[in-house]
Parts: structure tokens; C-alpha cells; sequence
């Protein structure tokens, strides 16, 4: 089944997979502490906006992850104090669903220590829940909050683990856990 780009979020752990069928020629790199998407050396040049992005951002006591250029302004609101229900919500809705030929949701999800949301703003509706345990929302297919078996305990293993879920062209994956620690991220390219 192809699924899109997704995100699984739960209390402590998250992870963002970027799967592809136009443009399988990208990786997850690290940026001034951020995790961002872009093309590989061998990818063709585009012009399209949803190429290349933020796909996880620290903020505050937690994180953020999502498929697209929504990720910094739900970090920012989560920075100011928003609660993370409030910052996905009202940066879902101000930047809506892309506007390309397939109207791709937007998805994202803040991780807290002890507690995580999800959210998604499609072409018929904006969700935005508090989850208990790992959930995933995708771009197609399961593109509402459902449940999701993420059995990882550190970064990397989420980060692998939704590279390696049985999702059909899977590209590269970011995976992030919050404790009172701190933020530890990493990073999955296949």
C-alpha cells in the first residue's frame, strides 16, 4: 500500500518517513540542529516547493515533525508558549493542504516528554488530537490518526523502524525522542 509521507508520534518517541513515487532521489540531513529533507546529488533539478523542507525541528521541551514547509511555523508556536494542540491547529490551517495536482495533505506531530499530538489538514478537513500511544497520519490512504506499532525505544530505531514498515516506496526517515533530557534525533536514509 503506498501511504505517502507519514508521521508516528506517541509520548517521548516520534518519526517522519518520506515515501516517494516522484521523486525517490532524496535524503534526510542534519542543519543547524534541525533535520531537513532534501534532494541527493544524483537527483534531477525541480522547481517544486514540497521537495525540500524541515522535517524535524526541536522546540522548547519537545519536537516537531511533519512533511513540509509547516513544521517551522508549528515549532515557532510551540516556542512562544502555544500549547501543541493550538500550534498545529492554527499552522495547518493557516497554510491548508498543498496545492498540487494530488491537493497532499499536510501532516505533522509534536512530541513532549510525556505527551504527544498529531494533526492533519486535508482538502475536506483539519484533525488535531492528543494521542496516548504511537499513532500514525499519512499523507493518503491513512490520512486520519490510527494507531500504530512503533516498539522503538531510541531515535534511530524509529527512525528505521518506519523506514522499514511495510509501506510501499519508502525513501529515507528522521526519528526523534524527547525525555528529561533533552531532544536526541537521527536520521535514516535507506
Amino acid at each position: 500500500m503506498y501511504v505517502g509521507r507519514f508521521v508516528v508520534v506517541g509520548p517521548g518517541i516520534g518519526a517522519y518517513r518520506v515515501s516517494s513515487r516522484s521523486f525517490p532521489n532524496r535524503e534526510v540531513v542534519e542543519r543547524d540542529g534541525m533535520l531537513t529533507v532534501v534532494p541527493t546529488a544524483d537527483a534531477e533539478p525541480t522547481d517544486n516547493p514540497y521537495v525540500s523542507y524541515n522535517c524535524l525541528r526541536p522546540a522548547d521541551a519537545g519536537a516537531v515533525v511533519g512533511n513540509g514547509s509547516h513544521v517551522d511555523p508549528v515549532a515557532e508556536k510551540v516556542e512562544r508558549g502555544y500549547p501543541a494542540r493550538d500550534a498545529l491547529a492554527e499552522a495547518l490551517l493557516a497554510m491548508d493542504y498543498e496545492k498540487d495536482d494530488y491537493d497532499t495533505p499536510r501532516v505533522a506531530g509534536v512530541v513532549e516528554a510525556e505527551t504527544a499530538t498529531i494533526g492533519v489538514v486535508r482538502r475536506d478537513a483539519l484533525l488535531v488530537e492528543e494521542v496516548s500511544e504511537p499513532t500514525l497520519v499519512a499523507t493518503y490512504e491513512k490520512n486520519a490518526p490510527t494507531p500504530f506499532a512503533l516498539d522503538a525505544v531510541s531515535a534511530s530505531e524509529a527512525a528505521r523502524d518506519v523506514y522499514e514498515a511495510d509501506f510501499e516506496h519508502a525513501v529515507c526517515a528522521a526519528g526523534v525522542t524527547v525525555d528529561g533530557g533533552g531532544v536526541t534525533s537521527a536520521v535514516y536514509n535507506g
